[in-house]
């Protein structure tokens, strides 16, 4: 801590050069013999200024507010030296100013940590992540302008009532057809981002007390859409004679039997199917989403759906494996082959994926730990996500239980009869 510098605070006026009967007032810092000045926008006549005192004359109310508010600045530049000394920065005229003024890093605000975050993150963060975070500082913007009533905040002003104000606004904003926008996840996943983006303020020494820390995100729990093993049937035994509907019901039921998700089947290549030693074809990739290597064996019905395609004309790029359009048309072309086949489920192309984690893999009995690494999880907690309970699979786990205490119950019966005999062959 610096304890050897001089530092000084006066105030002191110029003739205003519009008005030569006016004087403008202003503050000048000194650190070790550097001064610099601070324009407090004020101004006072001639004769109610006082040099000697360095404040307003007289005991009008005037001069009074005027002398309140010298107090107040000298005050406060008196905390900013003592905040600068305290953080172990360096101490000057400017440094002070700086802080006073708000453009320190101290001073930083809430635009300027969106900035940051999205130009130092463009890099890092996956397209669609980027994506969401420019959509929650778009509500960001829309909440500051509506509720705020300003265009920007500083950090240091983010409290639990921004917090609390921020999702009540989530909750009730609707769209110009008067309709709610967003569900109770919607508006946990925008708080989320948030926080993220606060949790890196304080990492960067912008700000110091965390407006979330009393604060907690309640996400409701939902069982994800899934296709049982009779939809999944009705769905590979229709024919579209439309070919952009039978195109994406094959690379849906594609998806269904390899779990990878829309954009990773949109960038598989050719080359990334691998034929090993036991003449089992293999899919080795990397997920775009967590960039983690998957490694998953080929099943019939899945290659099946290559070979059909092995010479499409649609493939714009010889080295795709398959044919897949926009993710909007694709949901929406989904939409139109459920009803057809009369399956009354909310489907997107994401369902494929919990499809084969629950009804191809963990129905069918295959360990929680291998449907996790096919799936490129790389925490076997998000995996268990998938790890739902049916009621097909208990009904078969009770009828094995059920056989086990049977045979029991035969065997128990069984040496009861031999002990029985034994026991008469004695007598």
């Amino acid at each position: 801590m610096q304890t050897n510098s001089t530092f000084s605070i006066i105030f002191f006026t110029r003739k205003s050069r519009t008005n030569h009967s006016k004087l403008s007032i202003y503050a000048r810092i000194t650190v070790n013999g550097n001064r610099t000045e601070i324009s407090l926008k004020r101004c006072v006549n001639v004769q109610e200024w006082n040099s000697f005192k360095n404040r307003g004359r007289g005991s009008s109310s005037k001069i009074q507010i005027l002398n309140r508010y010298l107090d107040y600045v000298y005050g406060k530049l008196l905390d900013c030296h003592k905040q600068l000394l305290e953080e172990f920065k360096i101490v000057s005229s400017l440094s002070i100013k700086a802080r006073y003024l708000g453009e320190d890093d101290h001073q930083k605000t809430l635009k300027e940590l969106i900035a940051y975050h999205n130009t130092n993150m463009d890099s890092v963060l996956k397209p669609g992540t980027m994506k969401n975070y420019y959509t929650t500082e778009r509500y960001l913007n829309k909440f500051l302008k509506d509720k705020i009533k300003a265009d920007d905040i500083y950090l240091k002003q983010l409290n639990y009532r921004f917090i609390t104000d921020f999702e009540y606004y989530l909750r009730n904003y609707k769209n110009s057809n008067k309709q709610l926008m967003l569900t109770n996840n919607g508006v946990m996943k925008h708080l989320e981002r948030l926080k993220k983006m606060i949790n890196l303020s304080i990492k960067l020494e912008w700000i110091i007390k965390n407006p979330f820390q009393k604060f907690q995100l309640k996400f409701e729990k939902y069982d994800r859409q899934y296709l049982t093993e009779r939809e999944l049937g009705i769905l590979e035994n229709t024919y579209f004679k439309q070919q952009r509907l039978e195109k994406i019901k094959d690379i849906f039921i594609f998806s269904c039997y390899t779990g990878l998700s829309y954009i990773d089947i949109k960038e598989l290549a050719i080359h990334q199917i691998v034929k090993r030693m036991d003449n089992k074809y293999w899919i080795h990739t990397k997920r775009e989403k967590t960039n983690e290597v998957v490694k998953i064996p080929i099943l019939p019905k899945a290659l099946e759906i290559i070979e059909k395609y092995k010479y499409s004309s649609e493939l714009s790029n010889e080295t795709k494996l398959l044919p897949l359009c926009s993710n909007q048309k694709t949901n929406s072309y989904l939409k139109e082959i459920m009803k057809a086949c009369r399956i009354h489920k909310s489907v997107t192309f994401h369902v494929a994926r919990h499809t084969f984690a629950t009804t191809i893999m963990l129905t069918n009995g295959v360990p929680l730990e291998t449907v996790s690494k096919l799936l490129g999880h790389t925490k076997l907690s998000t995996t268990q996500i998938y790890a739902r309970v049916l009621d097909t699979k208990i009904n078969e786990d009770i009828d094995t239980l059920l056989e086990r205490f049977e045979r029991k119950k035969r065997n128990h019966i069984n040496q009861s009869t031999v002990f029985k005999a034994v026991d008469s062959e004695a007598g």
